[in-house]
């Protein structure tokens, strides 16, 4: 029988410096998972980052931090090697890389729309690549994209659009993945309270926001909680493992497909 909980397992997390990334961790350490690695951009997310090495490790797991651009397909590969060199394998590779840019079309330039496309297309790609070559027979692979992937609205043409093709990257890698046991999945919350979220948003706009969902009225501020979300991701890289191939909105209602 295949082990599908957390125990003796090594988690890779993509963005695990803070806001999801950092919950996720502490919560997988605390559930079970033996290492986990915790993958930050930059200089400006290191404080970030090293906090939450201290806190997981203060919950019993091991923590190393590695830094990468992941907009660098070579940075990707580089990634995975070190979490395998340092742990000895990868078990579960979880995504939570983003940028999210809030702009009419007619004002978005070129250098933006490429910006956007790097981080919330092409790090996933090679996340995704690198993850199929590396992870472990009945791995677990998880992506987060967005819930305006179900929605109709103006102004994030380069932030959903260099979202929407994860979709078609993770049914791709579920398929190809899938013959060793490796699920494959993608999650899009809502708009989160985070800073990711308050940065591209005036007043009017958060206030929309928070009443969007048809559940809003049950929600601490409206909008969708990290703490609501990463239940969900720790099912997925444990015991929802036959759901594969799918992007799985979770959102309280704010959008549907």
């Amino acid at each position: 029988m295949v082990d599908h909980s957390l125990n003796d397992k090594v988690v890779l997390i993509a963005g695990g410096a803070k806001n999801l990334g950092g919950l996720l961790a502490r919560d997988l350490a605390r559930n079970g998972a033996r290492a986990i690695a915790v993958h930050y951009n930059s200089e400006a997310t290191r404080a970030a980052a090293e906090s939450t090495r201290d806190e997981v490790k203060a919950l019993g797991a091991e923590c190393e931090l590695f830094q990468a651009d992941l907009t660098a397909a070579a940075n990707a590969t580089q990634l995975f090697d070190d979490v395998r060199a340092r742990f000895g394998k990868v078990d579960i590779a979880v995504n939570t890389v983003g940028m999210v840019l809030k702009k009419p079309m007619l004002e978005t330039s070129e250098d933006e729309y490429d910006t956007m496309f790097a981080i919330n297309s092409k790090s996933a790609f090679f996340f995704l690549k690198e993850a199929g070559r590396v992870l472990e027979d009945h791995g677990k692979v998880v992506t987060m994209v967005t819930s305006l992937l179900g929605a109709f609205t103006p102004f994030y043409s380069t932030y959903a659009g260099g979202k929407a093709p994860v979709e078609h990257f993770t049914r791709a890698a579920a398929k190809e993945f899938g013959e060793r046991g490796i699920s494959v999945t993608a999650v899009g919350p809502g708009p989160m309270d985070t800073p990711f979220f308050y940065g591209q948003e005036g007043d009017d706009a958060v206030a929309f926001h928070k009443s969007a969902a048809a559940l809003s009225a049950w929600s601490r501020t409206g909008l969708t909680d990290i703490e609501d979300v990463v239940p969900l991701l720790r099912h997925l890289v444990t015991d929802g493992w036959w759901m594969t191939g799918q992007t799985i909105l979770t959102n309280g209602g704010y959008t549907t497909k």
